[in-house]
């Protein structure tokens, strides 16, 4: 007995003298609300559960300009979280503030990540003007065409198996709203006209697919782009002279529009697919419905999006140690290779291996409208665009009145270029 008790001393005595592995926290900000922060979460709790060498400790923050304002003076005064989301349209401006730390080679190496494992066009979203990486694609978000069949039923915009056809080009798709309408559709279309982000981005879709750019060079919609923004301005304004679409419409009552199956068509980011499938699922609906990438109306292959990703804040003086960064960058890469329960909430995933495997070829309709992360069109390299920025002002302030009648295509046109121009002096 007291030869057990002997050995069980030494025993002890030896665990004390090898103390285990010290505990990396990892502390991420973000700004995922509703179904995404559901999303997240769950991530954020299953990779605590596979990794007890790392804990991350996550909080959310409102998003848009409190968030990235939260981060600005945070990091300004080395505060900063160890890991943090960030929308990819507002990089450009987190560069001006300084407030990234590059995302090397050898971070990517400690993640299992590469370049070449993403879609070019969120790499190059992610990369500064030299191509040095400065935060890694998590998604492609953009919006996307909604349709509710029952409107459509026994049209040539219906095919035998039930999805939309014939649509390709502006009088096509206006062919079809008229034809929603005559079957009863008040309006046939919906997006939020009163709210900032849903003009904006079918404003930014309308001159894209017309090849135009919002800004080039530091000039606001230079040379034949002003024709081109005011085109895309009379557009929306017929579609709303037609009754085509809603009146001020809030960002809430837009979706409620699709979802109470008055409007034939909504469109509206990937992020409403979730709502979709859960009131299909609830038998909440009441009509048959899908969804696809937006037609090409304009000429050409092109529809705004923006990508959330993962960044690592600049550090100042408080330098992360490799240990710490490593630990940073493996939740990155878990994220990454995990991202098909992100793609659960409608986004694409950035990654591509998760992007083109056979379990997201089986996930709809996000399959079906995949294709957009080849035609992904990012707002313009401009500290003044983004979300929650001076672009979107334009678009509340100055599409909206005019796609209502309170301002002329041209003139609206001509007081954004005018404003924003301004804006980045």
């Amino acid at each position: 007995m007291r030869l057990l008790k002997t050995i069980l001393a030494a025993s002890a005595a030896g665990f004390l003298a090898f103390p285990a592995m010290a505990q990396q926290d990892v502390v991420l900000w973000d700004f995922f609300s509703g179904g995404d922060g559901v999303r997240m979460k769950a991530l954020i709790d299953r990779f605590n559960e596979e990794h007890p060498e790392i804990n991350i400790e996550a909080t959310t923050l409102e998003w848009g300009v409190p968030f990235y304002t939260k981060v600005r003076t945070s990091v300004a005064v080395g505060q900063g979280p160890d890991l943090m989301s960030y929308h990819l349209s507002r990089l450009p401006l987190g560069l001006e503030e300084d407030v990234f730390s590059p995302i090397t080679d050898e971070d990517l190496t400690a993640a299992g990540l590469s370049k070449e494992d993403f879609f070019p066009a969120a790499i190059e979203a992610a990369s500064g003007p030299d191509g040095q990486l400065y935060a890694v694609p998590f998604d492609i978000h953009s919006i996307i065409l909604y349709y509710n069949k029952s409107y459509l039923e026994g049209t040539e915009f219906l095919d035998t198996d039930g999805n939309l056809t014939g649509i390709d080009n502006l009088d096509d798709f206006e062919q079809a709203l008229a034809v929603a309408k005559e079957n009863g559709s008040i309006p046939p279309l919906s997006y939020a006209t009163g709210d900032d982000g849903g003009v904006y981005r079918v404003f930014f879709t309308l001159l894209k697919q017309q090849g135009g750019d919002l800004i080039v060079d530091g000039e606001v919609l230079p040379g034949d782009n002003l024709e081109k923004a005011a085109n895309a301005i009379e557009i929306m304004t017929r579609w709303r002279d037609n009754g085509w679409q809603p009146e001020q419409a809030e960002y809430e009552a837009s979706v409620a529009l699709f979802t109470s199956g008055k409007a034939a068509f909504q469109m509206n980011g990937v992020w409403e697919v979730p709502t979709m499938v859960d009131m299909e699922a609830d038998d909440t609906l009441g009509f048959e419905w899908g969804a696809v990438q937006i037609p090409v109306l304009m000429g050409e292959e092109a529809t705004w999006a923006d990508s959330h990703s993962f960044a690592i804040p600049s550090q100042g003086d408080n330098e992360m140690s490799r240990e710490k960064r490593d630990a940073v960058m493996e939740v990155i890469g878990w994220m990454e290779k995990n991202s098909i329960a992100w793609a659960d909430a409608g986004h694409i995933p950035a990654y591509k291996p998760v992007a083109e495997s056979a379990e997201f070829a089986e996930m709809e309709p996000n399959a079906t409208y995949s294709s957009l992360a080849d035609t992904a069109a990012y707002d313009p390299r401009s500290v003044i665009a983004g979300v929650a920025s001076p672009v979107y002002d334009a678009a509340i302030n100055i599409i909206s009145p005019a796609i209502h009648g309170y301002l002329d295509p041209m003139r609206a046109a001509e007081q954004i270029q005018s404003e924003l121009q301004a804006a980045m002096q």
